[in-house]
């Protein structure tokens, strides 16, 4: 592929402002692990909102969006959307229960919030596990993404392009650390929807407009046209099987590993500046990724329906049409974007990796009383072994649809318990290791049952779903009830660190020397439930008018808005104040 002299230019000016972000933050980042992984706890909501939704954006994500529309139309992408009733919670109940535990990695409130053996276990299996396993499978398939991408960009070798992203990457992490990850993900999410956006307005203009693609699509696929533009999935449809679709709705946004609001969305809850600025963060990525982000990817999706009907590989359409229809300039503005959310997804998970395997198993079980400029060195030197690591299991891998089912498979059934230990005080470090073993062990069950013996059974991932999740539930309930509870000073302090503000800690609330702490309740449920109705009536309000139907669209902005008031007025006072 030909490049002008200007798409160069942006590329490069881009990978130099990243390494000049490493170079900038990497005294400040380097003074203590609280500063290389928490940014000193000093983000303002805005930049760290807009960091989770740059990091959700990998360079996959366009690709799998205009995938998804041309196998099953817009409904296909209940596949993410159902996870928003996750992130709404994360945002009305969780986001200032992470930021009041002052914390530096997720894994540190086992050992603030369980006693004894366990939990010390607890942590460092979680440490291993999620730090090199499940991080690597994460890391694998975002490489092999741009992997594919890279190919039909350039003819260069494939693994020469990602070794020097990835060396770029590896420089402004190691250098900056969360400091570089941040600063560089507030710029690709800028760089990335103003690209997406003006793709979509090209690509929509270059073929009629959003009336003449409708009837192209009806003149191409006649009865399935409104099939292709419905928000909701066709019955009996084996993309999105009626089964999968009531799992997700029902099962899948509490029985996710990131139920709570953990892992690199909760490193950015507790980076804020305090409670408030944790909430409008979570806000602002809960909006942002839900209601603003799709419907770019989601028109390119639908045009390449048309201009490319019968591809082997649709997921392929996304970089086909930015070749097909970018001048020189917005090409390489585009290009940059695919870099930056590759880079950003990477940086994040090597940071977030990184830091749970130093904080959490090095410092925790190895080396207890290192300096804090110990603690950095070693964290630049896994840094680059998280990388290589990443690597290794890229070249191991051979769809990325196959790292997803594993990643997701293991993990699936583990949001209960993440959810009842924050609200239920008998929850204990046995809880939680029954709930990673028996979702593991029902996972792989079910996985060589069906490689012995295939059944269509299997391949209906939402029958899956309800099996690991409720087998994994009933052992994690019955793993608490069997042992011993936590010990009582553990869960007073705790209660008085975090205030759970929970009926169900009412037992130890009784002992504890904190001040009035509002307790959750009917109207918290209620709030939840309008937060949910107003994103998706933002999302289909807006989704409605960009595929020109505004009367339908306000009247969908319109409940949003009024399910949003009704919502915030019934939040508890304490849940958006500091």
């Amino acid at each position: 592929m030909h490049l002008s002299s200007i798409d160069w230019l942006i590329i490069i000016a881009y990978m130099l402002f990243a390494l000049g972000v490493g170079v900038y933050f990497s005294r400040k980042a380097g003074k203590s692990i609280n500063e290389f992984f928490v940014s000193g706890r000093n983000l303002p909501w805005w930049i760290a909102g807009t960091s989770m939704v740059a990091t959700t954006f990998a360079v996959d994500t366009p690709l799998f969006v205009a995938g998804v529309v041309a196998r099953e139309g817009i409904a296909g992408n209940w596949l993410w959307w159902n996870v928003a009733a996750t992130h709404v919670m994360a945002t009305l109940f969780f986001s200032k229960l992470w930021h009041r535990a002052g914390i530096i990695t997720d894994l540190e409130l086992l050992e603030i919030r369980y006693s004894g053996k366990p939990a010390r276990i607890l942590r460092g299996f979680r440490a291993l596990w999620e730090g090199i396993l499940l991080n690597c499978i994460i890391m694998g398939w975002v490489m092999l993404a741009m992997i594919k991408v890279t190919g039909v960009f350039v003819d260069w070798p494939k693994w020469n392009v990602l070794l020097v992203l990835l060396s770029i990457a590896f420089t402004y992490s190691v250098l900056s650390g969360f400091w570089g990850v941040v600063m560089t993900d507030v710029i690709q999410f800028i760089i990335a929807m103003a690209s997406a956006v003006v793709l979509a307005v090209i690509v929509v203009n270059e073929n009629g407009g959003i009336a003449t693609i409708k009837l192209k699509l009806h003149e191409i696929y006649a009865d399935k046209t409104d099939q292709v533009l419905s928000f909701v999935p066709e019955l009996g449809s084996t993309f999105l099987p009626v089964t999968t679709f009531i799992a997700f709705i029902t099962v899948n946004w509490w029985a996710a590993k990131t139920a709570d609001g953990g892992g690199y969305l909760a490193q950015r809850m507790f980076s804020t500046k305090n409670e408030k600025h944790s909430f409008l963060a979570t806000l602002w990525f809960t909006i942002a990724n839900y209601c603003l982000r799709p419907w770019p990817w989601i028109l390119v999706g639908l045009v390449a329906l048309i201009v490319y009907p019968n591809l082997d590989d649709p997921e392929l359409a996304y970089p086909m049409m930015v070749l097909k229809y970018l001048p020189s300039g917005l090409l390489g503005l585009m290009l940059v974007s695919f870099l930056a959310a590759f880079m950003s997804t990477i940086d994040t998970q090597v940071n977030w990796g990184t830091s749970i395997i130093v904080n959490d198993f090095y410092k925790a079980f190895i080396r207890t009383d290192g300096s804090d400029k110990h603690y950095v060195q070693v964290s630049r030197v896994v840094t680059f072994l998280m990388l290589a690591l990443g690597t290794c299991t890229t070249m191991l891998m051979t769809s990325i649809k196959g790292g997803w089912e594993l990643f997701y498979g293991m993990s699936a059934g583990i949001g209960g318990v993440y959810i009842a230990r924050w609200f239920w005080w008998r929850v204990n470090a046995w809880s939680e290791i029954s709930a990673w073993l028996s979702a593991a062990l029902a996972y792989f069950t079910l996985y060589f049952i069906h490689q012995s013996q295939p059944t269509e059974f299997y391949s209906v991932y939402g029958w899956r779903l309800i099996i690991v999740t409720g087998f994994s539930t009933v052992c994690w309930l019955t793993a608490t009830f069997l042992t011993a509870p936590v010990a009582e000073k553990k869960l007073i302090t705790f209660y008085e660190k975090v205030k759970p503000g929970s009926p169900f800690w009412k037992p130890i609330a009784a002992k504890a020397k904190v001040g009035h702490v509002a307790m959750y309740g009917f109207k918290d449920l209620l709030s939840w439930l309008a937060g949910i109705i107003a994103v998706y009536a933002f999302l289909f309000g807006i989704g409605k008018i960009v595929l020109g139907f505004p009367g339908t669209g306000l009247i969908y902005l319109l409940v949003g808005g009024l399910a949003g008031a009704w919502g915030f007025r019934l939040l508890s006072k304490d849940i958006v104040t500091e």
